[in-house]
C-alpha cells in the first residue's frame, strides 16, 4: 500500500545507496529524471545523460565533467540540504536530501512552480551567492569556508566506531612546476590534481581547496588504518599520471598528513595535528604519507 502511494503522489520519491546509485523511485521522479522503472543507475549518469538530450535538470554549462566536479563536492556531505532544481519542461522543484551514516540517502522534491516570481528569483540569486562563496573559482571543488563547514559538523556530531579521519595534502615542488612552466601550467596542474582526486574518493568523503596547492580530505567514519590505505592507492596513482597539455608533460607528486579525530578535537587541534604531520611527510622526501601520532 506505502509502495503505491509514493508511487502515485506528485511529489518526487527517490532514494540512492552509499555509491550513490539508485535503488528506488517513484513515478513521479522517474518522469522528471528520465528514469526506466526498475533501473539502478549512478547519480552522476542520470545528469550526464539528460544533459546529452538536452532534458531533466537544467544544467548551465557546456561542460559536464567540470559541472560534475562541482556538484559531487557537495553531494552527500551533509546530513540535510535543501536547494533549488530547474527542470528543462518548465518546472521548478525544491529538493530536499538526508543523507543516513551508512550513506544512503534520501531525495524528496516538491513543485512549487506557482511560487511568485519574484520570490523565485530572490532564492536563485540567494542560492548561487551561496554555491559560489563555497567553491574554488579555479577546480570548481568545495574551498576552505566550506571544508571548514564540514568539519565543523563533523566534530559537532557525536565521535563514531570507526572514528573520523581529515588529511592534507601539498603538491610537491609546486613553485618549481609554477617557475618552469608558467603558472597557466601550475593552474592546469591544480585542476587536473583536483579532478583525479574527485574520482578516486568515496561519495561520502569531502574534498577541497584550502589554497594554493593545499587540499583537505575528510574521511568521515574511516579510521587513520583504513584512510593511509586509500591514501596510499592514490598516491600512487599520481605518481604514475602525467598532466599533459599545453604542449607539455608534467609528473607530479603529492605529500599527506593524516590524522585521526579524538574525542577531545576542536577544528584547530585536529587541523594543527593534520598540517604538523604534512609538514613531517613533507621534511621526510615528500611523496608520502605522515600518520600523526
Amino acid at each position: 500500500m506505502l509502495a503505491r502511494l509514493l508511487d502515485d503522489s506528485t511529489t518526487l520519491v527517490a532514494v540512492f545507496d552509499e555509491h550513490d546509485i539508485l535503488r528506488r523511485s517513484n513515478r513521479a521522479y522517474r518522469e522528471a529524471y528520465h528514469v526506466d522503472d526498475g533501473e539502478e543507475i549512478l547519480w552522476a549518469d542520470i545528469m550526464r545523460r539528460n544533459h546529452a538530450h538536452g532534458r531533466g535538470a537544467i544544467i548551465d554549462a557546456d561542460d559536464i565533467e567540470a559541472w560534475l566536479v562541482t556538484a559531487l563536492s557537495r553531494r552527500g556531505k551533509l546530513a540535510s540540504r535543501s536547494f533549488e532544481v530547474d527542470l528543462v519542461d518548465g518546472r521548478w522543484l525544491w529538493m530536499c536530501e538526508t543523507v543516513l551514516e551508512n550513506g544512503w540517502s534520501l531525495a524528496i522534491a516538491s513543485d512549487v512552480t506557482n511560487l511568485k516570481a519574484g520570490e523565485r528569483e530572490l532564492r536563485q540569486l540567494t542560492d548561487k551567492a551561496i554555491r559560489e562563496a563555497q567553491t574554488d573559482s579555479l577546480t570548481g571543488i568545495s574551498n576552505r569556508r566550506y571544508m571548514m563547514l564540514v568539519l565543523d559538523r563533523l566534530l559537532a556530531s557525536p565521535a563514531g566506531n570507526p572514528p573520523d579521519s581529515i588529511c592534507l595534502i601539498d603538491i610537491d615542488h609546486f613553485k618549481s612546476i609554477n617557475d618552469r612552466h608558467g603558472h597557466e601550467v601550475g593552474d592546469e596542474v591544480l585542476v587536473d590534481f583536483s579532478r583525479r582526486m574527485r574520482n578516486a574518493v568515496r561519495p561520502s568523503d569531502t574534498f577541497g581547496r584550502i589554497g594554493g596547492e593545499e587540499f583537505m580530505l575528510v574521511f568521515p567514519g574511516l579510521g587513520h588504518a583504513e584512510a593511509e590505505r586509500v591514501l596510499a592507492r592514490i598516491l600512487r596513482k599520481i605518481r604514475n599520471h602525467a598532466y599533459v597539455g599545453r604542449g607539455v608533460e608534467v609528473f607530479y607528486t603529492v605529500s599527506a598528513g593524516l590524522v585521526e579525530r579524538r574525542r577531545s578535537d576542536d577544528a584547530r587541534s585536529i587541523y594543527g595535528r593534520a598540517d604538523q604531520a604534512l609538514y613531517d611527510a613533507k621534511q621526510g622526501g615528500r611523496d608520502r604519507i605522515q600518520v600523526a601520532a
